[in-house]
């Protein structure tokens, strides 16, 4: 069901941040192309606030804030915001990322915990109080539509959070946002902090309270929700949770907890609740990260009932064991829709109905990949298609290309694999090796031709439907060895404030096949792509950022704001 209710005390904006801190988590960097096409998901999602990056970080997340404001910051579309520190630069940078939408919005933070302020900015409280008033006052010089955070303040002084959110009112702000950073409280002691807010700032009540909750201890929706019970009107959040550390408050719980519970919270959203499923699928399969069977909303169990009883309730009235129809969330269970004897034009239409919107070249490999899939496959559904397009959507560039695989296991057997791939000259390359498996087999073949030490550090096989003939769809995420720490999607270098080893950087693959040993070299070969192709991003992505008007040094310092001390 849609929710469209005009803005009013009833309503609660969400805020997605699954560009800016969910990408911070390791592993989930998106390519801009990816980047792209989960916003114009966000979009269709409608969600209030995306969110798009912080474009101080490097030219590559410049390019990337830019190029989101002009596709999807429209009249119509969602506010497009950027993120930038307590610094004139970071507020520019944000500022001309983010010209081209029609909906701006600039979010500044600066930390107010005793902890941030001696260990990690030197500052007494005095000057973050200065610094916040200065800031604050000139991003809204710039820009109508200004948020402000006061870092960790679950952890600040409560008298003293009053008197920072304060200042950043009488400077201009427009909507405060009070981070968790670090997960720490209770839904109890959340709400608390708002309400005390809410009564205790003089002119908050022109501003919109937002919340910011990590998942440290598991109750970063918990404590969303009693942020909103206790009068906050925005919530910021992540499609399926991902972010920093335990990660982000997830939007699919946020948004059907009010949307389930209406008569309790009294309070709706404009997010439309049937796009939820299809987003969730897009997101895990670019970061790489599988959606948990038993996550909450969009878990393959969500609506999955084993038990006896249960089934013998739900076959008599769903309701009994079924808070929410699967329907509403986009999970229907269609019967066929297309088969082998389809035509493209029968395929284009319905790929246009379900929103999907594929240029000439993606839509022919596509239904390419469909035809194959119907001969192999007795039943195609949804579910199998969107697996097809979401493989498709990966937008990893093919500097290698896998043109053959062939495979031998058995019992009393050593398995062998023999690849060929295509090089980026243009010429073929095959290799044969023995391993462990046949999938160990593969890679192993596979990496003999590419030669780019690396380590597997996460291999996941999911069955995208029922049956003995079931799609499979394999994500892998691996870990270039003597890769640089990871600030950022395009930058080369960390610097942590907090002693903590940085990560080396970790690319995820995805693989959609109806044999499973294809499905796997499909996602190891994506993955590689990506670790080979990262470098070539970042210097198209910095001299578009430049030839579109970024200037100035890539930030040095880090960019994780309400997550932890360091981008991981």
């Amino acid at each position: 069901m849609t929710n469209t209710t005009e803005p009013s005390v009833e309503y609660v904006r969400i805020f997605d941040t699954t560009l800016r801190d969910g990408e911070q988590a390791p592993g989930c960097t998106m390519t801009l192309e990816e980047k792209l096409e989960v916003a114009r998901q966000l979009a269709r999602l409608r969600v209030d606030i995306i969110e798009a990056g912080f474009p101080a970080a490097s030219p590559g997340d410049w390019a990337a804030v830019h190029e989101i404001a002009r596709e999807i910051g429209t009249p119509d579309g969602p506010i497009i915001a950027a993120l930038a520190r307590a610094n004139r630069d970071d507020i520019d940078k944000a500022w001309s990322a983010i010209q081209p939408a029609a909906k701006k919005r600039i979010h500044t933070f600066m930390s107010t915990s005793d902890i941030h302020l001696e260990y990690q900015f030197r500052k007494t409280r005095a000057e973050a109080l200065e610094l916040i008033h200065e800031m604050v006052s000139y991003a809204r010089s710039l820009c109508e539509d200004v948020e402000f955070s006061p870092m960790d303040a679950g952890r600040t002084d409560p008298l003293f959070l009053r008197e920072a959110v304060a200042v950043a009112v009488a400077a201009g702000a427009t909507t405060l946002n009070i981070p968790d950073t670090v997960g720490y409280l209770t839904p109890d002691e959340y709400g608390a902090m708002i309400r005390d807010l809410r009564e205790n700032v003089p002119g908050i009540e022109r501003c919109i309270l937002s919340t910011h909750c990590h998942d440290d201890l598991g109750m970063a929706v918990a404590n969303s929700l009693a942020g909103v019970r206790a009068g906050a009107r925005q919530v910021e959040c992540t499609i399926n949770g991902i972010g920093e550390r335990a990660g982000n408050a997830s939007l699919e719980e946020v948004v059907m907890a009010l949307h389930t519970r209406q008569q309790y919270y009294g309070l709706r959203t404009r997010i439309e609740t049937r796009e939820i499923a299809r987003t969730s699928r897009l997101v895990s399969s670019f970061i790489g990260i599988p959606v948990p069977p038993n996550k909450a909303i969009v878990g393959a169990n969500a609506f999955a009932h084993e038990s006896g009883i249960h089934q013998d309730g739900v076959l008599k009235y769903r309701q009994t064991y079924e808070i929410m129809s699967a329907e509403t969330v986009g999970l229907e269970s269609n019967t066929l829709v297309l088969g082998k004897h389809s035509g493209r034009h029968a395929f284009r239409k319905y790929l246009e109905e379900k929103g999907y919107k594929l240029n000439e070249e993606e839509f022919q490999h596509v239904f390419a990949r469909f035809k194959d899939l119907c001969d192999r496959k007795k039943r195609v559904d949804d579910r199998d298609i969107e697996a097809l397009i979401a493989g498709e959507m990966q937008h990893t560039p093919e500097l290698y290309k896998l043109d053959h695989v062939q495979y031998a296991s058995g019992v009393g057997m050593i398995p062998t694999a023999t690849v060929r791939l295509i090089g980026p000259d243009g010429q073929a390359k095959v290799d044969s090796a023995q391993g462990t498996g046949p999938v160990d087999a593969v890679y192993q073949a596979i990496n003999r031709i590419i030669q780019r030490p690396n380590e597997l550090i996460e291999f996941s096989i999911n069955a995208i439907t029922e049956g003995l003939d079931a799609v499979a769809e394999v994500t892998v995420r691996i870990r270039e060895q003597g890769s640089p720490a990871r600030l950022n999607e395009s930058s080369s270098t960390a610097i942590s404030l907090t002693g903590r080893r940085p990560t080396q950087q970790i690319f995820s693959g995805y693989g959609v096949h109806t044999d499973t040993i294809v499905a796997a070299a499909q996602a190891y070969m994506a993955a590689l792509n990506k670790m080979l192709a990262a470098r070539q991003e970042r210097i198209k992505a910095e001299a578009m950022a430049y030839s579109a008007g970024y200037s100035g040094e890539t930030s040095s310092l880090p960019v994780d704001i309400f997550g932890g001390s360091t981008l991981g």
